[in-house]
């Protein structure tokens, strides 16, 4: 967080730094307010795009055998951009490694985990252990000691990524 500041300080003078090169050449005809109007620019224009990066930075930076099942793209008021342009605040994880598949009654019944990130001041990042019925499409989480819960069950649509991941 602290890198973040220290980064949007530096752009901000650069970008004033340009401002005031820009100022210089024209012989002092811009007016010095484009100094600071510059620093202000360049700060929010880097803000934003870290803003807009950072799906793509935690994806790359994910180990391989992740498969990103799901996104976030919510608008918000306090960024209206988001409206027009998407920013993904959220996405689910499938860890690979951790599925095990198996037969039970007839059924193909598979374990798996999921990982959530959320990016806020700090990002998020939550795991939880699933299991899937492949025959009926039957979704339920599993609590810390392993055990099904059944108050939270879902049934996942014939077209859900998760579902095709696992299942397909």
């Amino acid at each position: 967080m602290i890198w973040h500041l220290v980064a949007a300080i530096v752009v901000g003078v650069a970008a004033a730094g340009v401002a005031l090169f820009l100022r210089k050449i024209s012989g002092k005809r811009l007016p010095k307010w484009i100094i600071p109007v510059f620093a202000g620019v360049g700060m929010l224009a880097y803000q934003v795009h870290t803003e807009y990066d950072w799906f793509d930075h935690k994806k790359m930076s994910l180990p391989e055998g992740s498969v990103v099942v799901s996104t976030e793209e919510p608008g918000s008021p306090w960024r209206p951009w988001t409206f027009a342009i998407p920013m993904t605040t959220a996405f689910t994880v499938l860890d690979e490694a951790s599925v095990n598949s198996r037969m039970v009654n007839n059924q193909n019944i598979v374990e798996f985990m999921l990982y959530r990130f959320e990016k806020q001041h700090v990002d998020r990042v939550k795991n939880q252990a699933f299991v899937i019925n492949c025959d009926s499409r039957e979704l339920l989480p599993m609590n810390l000691q392993r055990e099904l819960d059944l108050t939270e069950r879902r049934i996942l649509g014939e077209d859900d990524p998760l579902y095709l991941i696992i299942c397909q």
